[in-house]
């Protein structure tokens, strides 16, 4: 009997080690985790609830994830699955507060700020660094992820087709129909900012 028990604490040993590694190599990635969800939604307050929800789900099920295999790839999977069910759940309820608001606040800041040379140094320079990401949030969920996927976290067409767990061809058509639509956004915006 005492040896059944030696090779159970052993194996909870094993297993506690090893979901330490586990948890160690997710959380090095955290970086890259954050910066595909920061492109996925329109503020700094969701991406953070995101990348939070991806890696209390990672932690989880953690024993689902195969060791060897391309762990951020994995990551990435779950925060594209958690975008797409708030993505769902905000049609279904969509927000209280008219989106708007948000989208234009530092347009109109800018507009307000008449002669008041520091603030509006500062307002265009959040405005450019926002640019392209509020250019995503025009872009339609299903496009949106696979621009992100590919353009800013660098993945093949296939780790693509993997993560969202769709054919290549249809990653490749989405990402064509996704930037088209993207260029169309950003020159949008950079024409109402010109026309100022």
């Amino acid at each position: 009997m005492g040896e059944t028990d030696g090779n159970g604490a052993r194996k909870v040993a094993a297993e506690a080690r090893n979901r330490v590694r586990f948890e160690e190599e997710a959380l090095e990635l955290s970086d890259q985790v954050y910066r595909v969800a920061r492109r996925l939604v329109s503020t700094r307050e969701e991406a953070e609830d995101l990348v939070q929800e991806t890696y209390a789900r990672a932690f989880r099920s953690w024993r689902s994830f195969t060791p060897g295999t391309n762990l951020r790839a994995w990551l990435l999977r779950i925060l594209t699955n958690l975008n797409i069910d708030r993505g769902r759940r905000k049609q279904r309820a969509p927000d209280e507060q008219p989106l708007e608001e948000g989208d234009y606040f530092l347009y109109n800041k800018l507009e307000a700020t008449g002669d008041g040379g520091s603030d509006e140094d500062r307002v265009v320079e959040r405005l450019s660094q926002n640019d392209v990401v509020g250019a995503l949030s025009e872009v339609p969920h299903d496009f949106r992820d696979v621009v992100v996927l590919v353009d800013i976290g660098d993945f093949t067409y296939a780790d693509a087709a993997q993560i969202l767990d769709i054919p290549i061809g249809t990653v490749m058509s989405r990402l064509h129909r996704g930037r088209r639509i993207l260029k169309q956004a950003m020159a949008e915006s950079a024409v109402g900012g010109d026309g100022e």
